[in-house]
C-alpha cells in the first residue's frame, strides 16, 4: 500500500463520509469515483457497502425518532422484493446502458429544479407511489447500486420535516445495502487486503459523517429539499463521467 493509494483511499472516505451525514445518501457516488482507480470494480462495491452501513447507522440513529414506520415499510418490503429481481436481471439487462438512461433522467430532474426558484410541495401521502418507487430502487440497487436514485427524488418533492424525510430515505437505503453486503459475503467479496482498507477508511468515514450531520442539523426543511436536488444533479453528472472514462 503506497502514499498514493492511501491517500485516494482516505479522499474517497471522506467525500463519502461527509455527503451521507449531510444528506443521507450518495456514499456510493461521491466515494466509488475514487477508490475505482485505486481496487477492482466488485472490491470497491464491497468497500462502499460496508462505510455507507456504518455512517448511515450515524445518520439513522440521529433522526430515529422521526422515522414514520408505516412510510417506510412501504418502501422497504418492495425493494427487499426487487433484489432478487435485479439480481435476475443482471444476465440480460447491460448495466452502463442502464446507469446512462438513470444519469440522464436524475440531471434533467436535477436541472430542471435548480433552474426552478420553488419546488413542488406534495403534501399528502401517496403510499403505492412510495411502494414503486421502493420496489425499483431494490432492483436498480441490486443491478447497478442505484437503490437511492428515484427514492431521492420522490422525497424531495415532499412538504414534510427534513428530520421524516432523511430518516425514511437513509434507513430504507440502509436496508438496502446491509442485504447486499450480506450476499456479497456469501459470495468470498471480502479478502485480507480489503479489511486492511476497511480498518483506514471506517474511522475517517464515521468522523466526516459527523461532520455532515452537524451541517445537516442547521439546514431548514425547504434547504434539505433543495440539497436533495442539487445532490440528484451531481450524482447524475458523477455517473456520465465515470461511465465515459
Amino acid at each position: 500500500m503506497d502514499l498514493t493509494y492511501l491517500l485516494v483511499l482516505i479522499v474517497g472516505a471522506v467525500a463519502g463520509g461527509f455527503v451521507n451525514g449531510l444528506a443521507g445518501f450518495g456514499t456510493a457516488l461521491f466515494a466509488l469515483g475514487w477508490w475505482l482507480q485505486i481496487m477492482p470494480p466488485k472490491q470497491a462495491v464491497t468497500l462502499v457497502l460496508v462505510m455507507s452501513i456504518v455512517s448511515s447507522i450515524q445518520g439513522v440513529t440521529a433522526t430515529r425518532r422521526a422515522i414514520n414506520w408505516q412510510r417506510l415499510a412501504w418502501f422497504v418490503l418492495p425493494g427487499l422484493a426487487g433484489i432478487p429481481i435485479g439480481l435476475q436481471l443482471l444476465d440480460l439487462i447491460d448495466p452502463t446502458t442502464l446507469k446512462l438512461v438513470i444519469a440522464g433522467f436524475l440531471i434533467l430532474y436535477g436541472g430542471y429544479f435548480v433552474w426552478r426558484r420553488t419546488l413542488p410541495r406534495i403534501r399528502s401521502y401517496w403510499p403505492p407511489v412510495d411502494g414503486a418507487l421502493g420496489f425499483i430502487g431494490g432492483v436498480l440497487g441490486a443491478m447497478a447500486g442505484l437503490s437511492g436514485a428515484l427514492p431521492t427524488i420522490w422525497v424531495s418533492l415532499l412538504d414534510r420535516s427534513k428530520e421524516e424525510n432523511r430518516s425514511v430515505l437513509q434507513t430504507y437505503n440502509l436496508i438496502i445495502q446491509i442485504v447486499s453486503a450480506a450476499m456479497l459475503l456469501a459470495q468470498g467479496s471480502y479478502t485480507p487486503q480489503l479489511g486492511i482498507a476497511m480498518l483506514i477508511v471506517l474511522p475517517v468515514s464515521v468522523a466526516a459523517a459527523h461532520l455532515g450531520l452537524k451541517l445537516f442539523a442547521r439546514l431548514t426543511d425547504d434547504q434539505f429539499r433543495r440539497l436533495l436536488v442539487l445532490l440528484t444533479l451531481a450524482a447524475g453528472l458523477i455517473l456520465i463521467a465515470r461511465e465515459m472514462l
